[in-house]
């Protein structure tokens, strides 16, 4: 059967890296979660003194792009892809509070967007992947075969945030973590380079009250219907 691109977009914190994750499984094909790299870039920055207060050294961060290597490495435990930066395991670092916080402004650069877009493209040259993100299907890869954009109610998607985060010991608080996802949505559907949108021919997943196994379902139906046509 040909193969496909499969571009997964939304808001922030719909589980977009679950469900992608899953149907990737599913269908033998590649994940790749291009957040995971945006939130690397954003660590690096933190780790290594580039925000001062509310002021980033653009121009350091610049300079340093080219450099920085972004990979995804299957984990032979838990059979899953973890991000590693310049060599570095950092699958749990980027997931903090301290990197959610900061993500977005990193991401709203656009010699940023422009370095990993590069190597998105790259990633998916031979197809056969399932990629999520904020501009998969609008920038990365606009003639996708497949293009889903997932959203929820900013309180769902919150209460989903907090229990990711205390099943991994974090101490959060929940209004802080909804004004986050406010804060990330405004920031993301605002930015000048590459807003987050809504595909014209994306197809609209609202999960808010849908469990894994319904929203899977309901992918792979979209998958049968979409390649059932390509390979027609």
């Amino acid at each position: 059967m040909k193969k496909i691109i499969i571009a997964i977009d939304g808001v922030s914190s719909t589980g977009k890296s679950t469900m992608a994750k899953d149907l990737a499984n599913a269908l033998h094909y590649t994940y790749i979660d291009t957040g995971a790299m945006y939130r690397a870039v954003t660590l690096y920055c933190l780790q290594h003194g580039l925000f001062h207060g509310d002021i980033l050294d653009e121009s350091a961060l610049q300079q340093i792009m080219p450099s920085l290597s972004i990979t995804f490495r299957l984990n032979p435990d838990t059979h899953k892809a973890e991000t590693w930066l310049n060599g570095v395991n950092v699958e749990k670092e980027i997931r903090s509070m301290e990197v959610a916080g900061q993500v977005s402004r990193i991401a709203a650069l656009g010699f940023v967007r422009r370095a990993l877009v590069a190597q998105q493209q790259k990633m998916g040259k031979e197809k056969g992947i399932v990629m999520d993100g904020r501009d998969i299907g609008t920038v990365v890869f606009p003639d996708a075969e497949m293009k889903v954009y997932v959203t929820a109610s900013p309180e769902v998607r919150a209460r989903r945030r907090m229990d990711e985060l205390q099943a991994k010991g974090d101490p959060v608080d929940y209004d802080a973590v909804l004004e986050n996802v406010k804060m990330r949505d405004h920031i993301d559907m605002n930015r000048a380079e590459s807003p987050l949108r809504k595909a014209d021919d994306a197809l609209e997943l609202d999960n808010s009250s849908l469990t894994i196994a319904e929203q899977k379902a309901w992918l792979l139906d979209q998958y049968n219907r979409i390649t059932a046509h390509t390979n027609s």
